[in-house]
């Protein structure tokens, strides 16, 4: 499947802003799952663009502003061929040991509550097994709320508060793994939508944990199902931190106010097989 992808970050500050520093992770990679055909990066105003590779292997970008701006809008643009693997994750850069995913991270750190849950849902011996046992107990228990967190808020209190969107699931998903001694880590990325939302208000956010002899499987909380040819693959961490799609700093700027607009479809020019 061809999976066109248009996303729009935009901050506006009330007073000028100025030496701004951007960390952007928003350019997938290709893997054996996803072949990306083209991707662009955008910005309204003079900026460098420094390209590098981080720590777990991403393709990042630092954006560095040195004039006074009272606006910025960073457009992402590119599609990919995406095809379904039943989950299976194949061809990723993986600069690190499945282990180093078994590290509690303040955002994905499993509770009290979170070790009980695990080990109540998951009845099954086999990882698999106790992994997707994991993946429909939340889905069915935990919510979908949009406004009900943000960016800080941490597995233990989206667990508490039975409530969260995609990026709570996934770390409510990522902690009761590591529960289970199944190293997992956090995914962002784009969702093809099947609802025909083609316009979206944020990116989508999902898990992969470790399977000794099968590897790497990537699990979707918020949809109760394994990632197919409906999601891109952009950025990999531990939690929301290492794979946030932009984060920084600047001087000034006064108050600032965030705005996201993403728009992903299919293409209409499908790959050929």
């Amino acid at each position: 499947m061809r999976i066109n992808i248009d996303h729009l970050t935009k901050y506006v500050f009330s007073q000028p802003a100025r030496s701004v520093i951007q960390h952007l992770r928003v350019t997938p990679q290709s893997n054996a799952n996803q072949t990306i055909l083209n991707w662009d990066i955008n910005i309204d105003c003079d900026a460098k663009l420094t390209p590098f590779r981080d720590a777990y292997g991403n393709s990042c970008h630092i954006l560095a502003i040195d004039k006074n701006i009272h606006e910025l809008n960073i457009e992402v643009i590119g599609s990919a061929d995406v095809t379904s693997n039943n989950g299976l994750v194949e061809g990723a850069i993986e600069p690190f040991s499945p282990l180093v995913y078994l590290r509690p991270t303040p955002l994905a750190t499993p509770s009290a509550q979170i070790k009980e849950f695990a080990h109540d849902v998951a009845s099954s011996s086999n990882k698999l097994d106790a992994l997707h046992c994991v993946l429909s107990a939340i889905h069915k228990q935990i919510a979908f709320v949009v406004g009900a967190t943000n960016s800080t808020t941490d597995a233990a209190m989206a667990f508490e508060n039975r409530q969260g969107v995609c990026q709570d699931l996934a770390h409510i998903f990522i902690a009761a793994s590591r529960a289970l001694s199944i190293p997992s880590r956090y995914i962002s990325g784009h969702l093809l939508r099947q609802d025909g939302q083609n316009f979206q208000e944020a990116s989508h956010a999902w898990a992969e944990s470790y399977v000794e002899g099968l590897g790497w499987i990537a699990f979707d909380a918020a949809n109760g199902i394994c990632a197919d040819e409906h999601y891109v693959r952009v950025a990999v961490g531990l939690d929301y931190r290492d794979a946030a799609p932009v984060s920084g700093a600047r001087y000034g700027g006064g108050f600032e106010t965030l705005s996201v607009g993403l728009h992903v479809r299919q293409s209409s020019e499908q790959s050929q097989s």
